[in-house]
C-alpha cells in the first residue's frame, strides 16, 4: 500500500510561532498520551464548541464555553500529528485517513452547533461547512496528484480562524450593541433579518469561496498543461 508522501504546505501567519508551541508541548507530553488521544481531545473540543453556542440561547456568557472549545480542539487536532513526529511514531497510512476524516466530522460537528444557536443563521451555518468540505476535497485531489498537501491560504489556517471566533465570540459577550444589531430586508417578498455574527458567517463563507474558485482555476489551468487535449 502507497504511503502518504504529500509535501505539507503551511504559509499561515502563526506557523512559526505555532510550530515551537506544539513541539514544546509534545516533549512534555506524559508517556500514556497518544497521538489517538489527542485526537479524542480535539473531538471533544468541537463538542464542546458546539454546546457552547447552543447553550448560548440560554445565556450569552456561554460562548466563553464555545471559546474554550476552540482551544481544546486545537490542542488536539495540532498536537497529535506534532506528538508523532517528535517521537518518531508516525503512522503515514493510519494517521492520513483518520485525521482527515475526524477534521470533516468536527467541522460539521461545531458549524451544525453554531447554527443552532440564536447567533449564526442555520443556512449560513451549513453554506460554510460545505464550502470548507468543498476545500477539503481539492485539497486531498492535490495531494493525489501534484504530492502537495496545502493547509493555509492567503496567510490562514485552522488555527488563524479558531482565533477569530475566538475573537468574534468575546466580542458578542462583552458588546450588547453588537448583539442588538440586525439589518433587515426582503428577498421576493421574503423578510431576512440578518445579526452581526450573520455577517461575519457571510464574511467567512465569501471568503472560503474565494479562495475555492481562485484554487479550482489555478489548479485546473496548471493540470491542463499537464495533460494536454490529445489530437485525433
Amino acid at each position: 500500500m502507497k504511503q502518504e508522501q504529500s509535501q505539507r504546505i503551511q504559509t499561515s501567519v502563526l506557523n512559526g510561532l505555532e510550530k515551537r508551541v506544539l513541539i514544546w508541548l509534545a516533549q512534555r507530553q506524559p508517556r500514556w498520551m497518544t497521538s489517538d488521544i489527542l485526537t479524542a481531545i480535539g473531538v471533544v473540543g468541537a463538542i464542546v464548541v458546539a454546546v457552547g453556542y447552543i447553550l448560548s440561547n440560554a445565556h450569552i456568557g456561554w460562548l466563553w464555553l464555545a471559546s474554550l472549545g476552540y482551544v481544546i480542539n486545537w490542542y488536539g487536532d495540532s498536537l497529535d500529528g506534532t506528538l508523532a513526529r517528535v517521537r518518531g511514531t508516525q503512522r503515514p497510512i493510519y494517521g492520513f485517513f483518520l485525521d482527515h476524516n475526524i477534521d470533516g466530522v468536527t467541522m460539521a460537528i461545531m458549524c451544525i452547533g453554531a447554527g443552532l444557536s440564536n447567533m449564526l443563521n442555520l443556512y449560513i451555518a451549513m453554506a460554510v461547512l460545505a464550502v470548507y468540505l468543498m476545500l477539503s476535497i481539492s485539497v486531498y485531489i492535490n495531494a493525489h496528484l501534484k504530492g502537495e498537501f496545502k493547509l493555509t491560504y492567503a496567510g490562514m489556517g485552522p488555527t488563524e480562524f479558531r482565533l477569530i471566533m475566538i475573537v468574534v465570540n468575546t466580542l458578542f459577550v462583552t458588546l450588547t450593541p453588537l448583539r442588538e444589531w440586525v439589518v433587515c430586508f426582503d428577498v421576493f417578498g421574503t423578510p431576512i433579518a440578518l445579526g452581526a455574527f450573520d455577517i461575519a458567517g457571510l464574511l467567512i463563507l465569501l471568503v472560503l469561496i474565494t479562495i475555492y474558485f481562485n484554487n479550482f482555476r489555478n489548479d485546473a489551468k496548471g493540470y491542463a498543461e499537464v495533460d494536454p487535449v490529445k489530437p485525433f
